[in-house]
């Protein structure tokens, strides 16, 4: 018999009562079931991981922000998640609350469609030693929190320097998190399948500096200099450290991927067009 978690946000109208009718539905289908209430606090991979441990699969009742929490403690153990959408956008969440029924018999009879993601490590070093070291499913972001003021930050590509950005902030994105915050800093939008990161300035001081896009390989090193603001450093929106000047953030990507059942690139470009409102047409 398979195992699943059910992560209930307690902010989604009717979520409760239609996680009810979904363990139901999971042992009529001989699945054994657990609830988690999720109060919009993060689940990130090193605290999260007793709470998914000795599960199949889970199944996430919310938005995107659900879907990213899930994805951050369910991707290094393995654990698909099944994304019902009680949110907005549903870029993430795909599966609509109307064919959940369909979709999830689809999954446990082994015809679904699993997609798998690729996240963006971020590891800090302060004085040699590693003091943060988290994996996010969308983007890093260097800034200052609550603050539109510049910070200086000294940006390197496998040890090649790409020069001082003095911005807002940068973005660290992955495919996945090429259509949250940067592409509306900017950046471009990856296939979700890709494997690689987006690097995007926010509000840079300079005109010449532009989105890159960098291979799966590499590392980039941000080094924070000397500022009269505060910098931190936010992993999905949901998880945050303050950073000191000389720290040294490494980013790439891990060994792992996340797997989100049903996520196929007709949902993803279909979101684009009833999302983002994309199109390459006269009237877009």
């Amino acid at each position: 018999m398979k195992k699943c978690l059910v992560i209930v946000n307690e902010f989604k109208r009717n979520a409760s009562e239609l996680a009810a009718e979904i363990c139901s539905f999971l042992k009529e289908n001989s699945v054994s079931s657990d609830i988690y209430s999720y109060d919009g606090s993060s689940l990130d991979s090193s605290k999260s991981a007793p709470v998914f441990k000795g599960y199949d699969f889970t199944v996430t009742l919310g938005g995107d922000g659900t879907v990213l929490s899930a994805c951050r403690g369910c991707a290094p153990l393995g654990i698909p998640v099944f994304p019902i959408n009680l949110g907005e956008f549903g870029f993430l969440a795909v599966v609509s609350p109307s064919s959940w029924k369909k979709d999830l018999l689809s999954y446990i009879e082994g015809k679904a469609f699993t997609g798998r993601r690729s996240l963006v490590r971020s590891e800090v070093i302060r004085d040699g030693k590693t003091v943060f070291d988290v994996c996010g499913m969308n983007d890093a972001v260097i800034s200052s929190p609550g603050s539109s003021r510049l910070v200086n930050l000294d940006v390197a590509y496998n040890h090649a320097l790409l020069g001082p950005f003095k911005a807002n902030g940068i973005i660290v994105s992955t495919p996945t998190g090429s259509t949250a915050y940067s592409a509306a800093a900017g950046g471009p939008i990856l296939d979700p399948s890709l494997d690689g990161l987006v690097l995007t300035p926010v509000s840079s001081f300079s005109l010449s500096a532009r989105p890159l896009v960098f291979s799966a390989k590499g590392e980039i090193a941000i080094t924070v200099k000397a500022s009269r603001v505060d910098v931190g450093l936010s992993i999905d929106g949901q998880v945050n450290f303050d950073l000191q000047e000389n720290d040294v953030i490494i980013l790439g990507i891990p060994d792992y991927k996340a797997s989100i059942i049903c996520s196929t690139q007709e949902k993803f470009y279909a979101a684009l067009q009833s999302k983002l409102n994309w199109s390459g047409g006269p009237r877009a």
